[in-house]
């Protein structure tokens, strides 16, 4: 059975920053708990960032750039945290590799996880085109990234 690593926020745990959680739809999860095994992974939290945690997003470029180290992912508070952002990010590679996974459904907009968005950092709630730490290296090694909002495209690939 095929193996699809997803951000464990969107599996109902409570890892977010703000100790909140997501939840995929159900007939979607319901489809992919039948046909796939779901890995349930938090960058960050593998990292040992404490949940909650204050709000961190990259300074001003992408995942791309974090792992280029031309860019930073910093916490409202003004704390550096591109480490454990970087550290998360290779442990979720680890993890695919190890297990052969090549899939992964991750949250949108997470400074780790957005596929497509992320916020532009400043604090300001305002998002831009952009990839994730996580995200971005994932994809650059040749595993397939969806959002949570991307499952039908996810599912019509699996199926």
């Amino acid at each position: 059975m095929k193996k699809v690593l997803v951000s464990s926020c969107l599996l109902g745990c409570k890892v977010r920053y703000n100790a909140g959680a997501l939840n995929l739809p159900a007939p979607a999860l319901e489809w992919l708990e039948t046909h796939v095994e779901l890995v349930a992974f938090c960058p960050e939290v593998a990292a040992g960032l404490p949940t909650p945690r204050p709000p961190a997003e990259i300074r001003s470029a992408s995942g791309q750039d974090v792992l280029a180290g031309r860019d930073r992912v910093m916490d409202i508070s003004g704390q550096d945290v591109t480490d454990a952002f970087l550290d998360g990010a290779r442990q979720a590679l680890a993890r695919c590799m190890a297990e052969g996974i090549r899939h992964a459904i991750l949250t949108e907009s997470s400074p780790s996880c957005g596929s497509s968005s992320i916020y532009d950092g400043t604090f300001s709630g305002i998002r831009k085109a952009g990839m994730g730490v996580t995200a971005a290296l994932l994809s650059a090694n040749g595993i397939r990234v969806y959002s949570q909002h991307e499952l039908d495209r996810l599912i019509r690939e699996l199926g």
